[in-house]
């Protein structure tokens, strides 16, 4: 079996797309309207939406850049398993039973849209969908690329498409990407999401099982290998120390709640009560995908200083080259599924919100009123969106990777910095008012986009999110309390006080 270990993983990798497809043209007969296209019609079960927020969560990091920071820094990025499962919880408790009720009294199918309401601010629709936007194109590019770069990985170990270039890697995983986003909208990716996080819950518990049994001793022996020779990588807070790490507490915690890719499901639930199941389901999940990472850097750390393996040229090397020595084709070909899963899910999830940003967000601001069929120009953006990204990534791959890391800096630190003070703080705070929330998000793209062109490295590993979040929670706090307080509407008025 070992020697068709390739063909398993690209016939694992082949269902898995199949399956994609099969999804898109099924939840084309549900997509009736742009309101299913962007909200699902606002008619999903917990397990379903519990699946789908987790699973956007988990891009390629968590299989590729994942087990490349712990094999790096040490144990320090189990924080990032913690803090972010304690980001669900004060996304569900803050953010999840309100906005479900914005959106069913408003009829939202938007994050902006849910701004606007609460904010009677057509600038701040403005703002939040650019911000939106902005975020969505680094985080797209650099997720085409990354399925690229796996399927061309893939492809050019076998004989028969040893040859194969970048460029066709991109159109094949592009063309999948496209095709049940078009035909079938958030219905398509929400339960593609399913599928997709069904495969990494299961992949990261293999893993684990299969990092345990790498030394006799299992994980433990692994640990003491790796204390033996730097105590400080396995301890609690790695090699990024105690600053460090509580800076990801932040940006990866509370940040979790401003990401907009995963409080827009919030708005796809049934009803509002589903939030308490779907809370605990997204945790568990979260933390059985996460435990992948972990392991296998670990492991691989601890086979490179016991001389089993040569030291890898690059930390992101790790998943694959344990993939690819220690575990059996089958389940190889399981985690490269899980691996396109995982990148997919949060593809499909910001060409969503992206599309909802150009057709309907940005023209509602500028001109009143959204685009003439809605539907139809979603799909046409979303093709348009697709290509935009791919053309990005090649072209920053071959003539400047700066530029997919200029725009990355507008997504998750961005997100958080602009999102959390205007809606869940914003939802939460009725003396919150349009002035603070402009002022916020104007901050966190300044702040973000300055620390990143000029390549600002801050002291005692601070992550530059943090500053630019707690800036902006500052600067929305004083400039609503120093300016006049809006006058909320009436229905937005009973919300907030429930």
């Amino acid at each position: 079996m070992e020697l068709y270990r390739q063909e398993i993983i690209l016939f694992s990798v082949f269902i898995y797309m199949v399956c994609c497809i099969g999804v898109g043209i099924w939840a084309m007969r549900r997509t009736k309207s742009a309101n299913d296209f962007f909200m699902a019609g606002r008619s999903l079960g917990p397990v379903v939406v519990a699946l789908a927020v987790f699973s956007s969560t988990l891009s390629g990091f968590g299989f590729v850049g994942g087990p490349g920071l712990v094999y790096s820094t040490g144990v320090s990025s189990i924080w990032m398993v913690t803090v972010s499962a304690l980001g669900y919880a004060v996304g569900f408790f803050l953010v999840a039973k309100r906005i479900r009720m914005v959106a069913e009294i408003r009829d939202t199918m938007s994050l902006p849209d849910v701004v606007a309401a609460r904010y009677q601010s057509e600038t701040a629709r403005f703002l939040t969908a650019l911000t939106i936007l902005l975020g969505v194109m680094g985080y797209l590019a650099t997720q085409i690329l990354a399925m690229a770069l796996v399927l061309k990985s893939m492809l050019g170990a076998t004989v028969m498409f040893a040859d194969i270039s970048l460029v066709t890697c991109v159109v094949v995983s592009s063309a999948v990407l496209i095709f049940y986003c078009v035909t079938g909208g958030i219905i398509a990716s929400v339960y593609t999401d399913v599928v997709q996080g069904s495969i990494m819950i299961v992949a990261g518990i293999l893993i684990v099982i299969a990092a345990s049994s790498v030394f006799d001793g299992g994980l433990q022996q692994a640990s003491e290998i790796i204390l033996a020779d730097n105590s400080e990588t396995i301890m609690p807070f790695g090699t990024i120390g105690i600053i460090g790490c509580l800076s990801w507490f932040f940006v990866f915690g509370i940040g979790l709640a401003g990401q907009p890719h995963l409080i827009t499901k919030m708005m796809m639930n049934k009803n509002v009560k589903d939030n308490r199941s779907i809370l605990p389901l997204s945790v568990v999940g979260y933390i059985m995908a996460a435990l992948l990472w972990i392991s296998v850097g670990i492991v691989m750390r601890a086979l490179v200083i016991d001389g089993q393996i040569l030291p890898l040229d690059s930390p992101d090397n790790a998943a694959p080259l344990f993939l690819s020595q220690f575990v059996h084709p089958i389940l190889a070909g399981v985690v490269f599924a899980g691996l396109f899963a995982a990148i997919m899910s949060t593809s499909d999830a910001f060409l969503n919100i992206g599309t909802a940003a150009i057709i309907h967000d940005i023209p509602v601001a500028l001109r009143g009123r959204p685009v003439k069929h809605e539907l139809y120009w979603a799909r046409i953006v979303t093709i348009l969106l697709s290509i935009l990204a791919a053309a990005f990534a090649l072209y920053s791959y071959y003539q400047n990777d700066r530029l997919v890391a200029l725009l990355g800096a507008f997504g998750w630190s961005t997100f958080a910095a602009a999102i959390v003070p205007v809606v869940v703080l914003g939802l939460n705070w009725s003396r919150g008012n349009a002035c603070g929330a402009v002022v916020a998000i104007v901050a966190s793209l300044a702040i973000n986009l300055g620390i990143e062109v000029f390549s600002i490295t801050l002291p005692y590993g601070i992550h530059g999110g943090l500053v630019a979040m707690l800036a902006s929670l500052f600067l929305y706090i004083s400039v609503s309390l120093l300016t006049k307080e809006d006058e909320l509407a009436p229905d937005m008025s009973r919300v907030m006080r429930l």
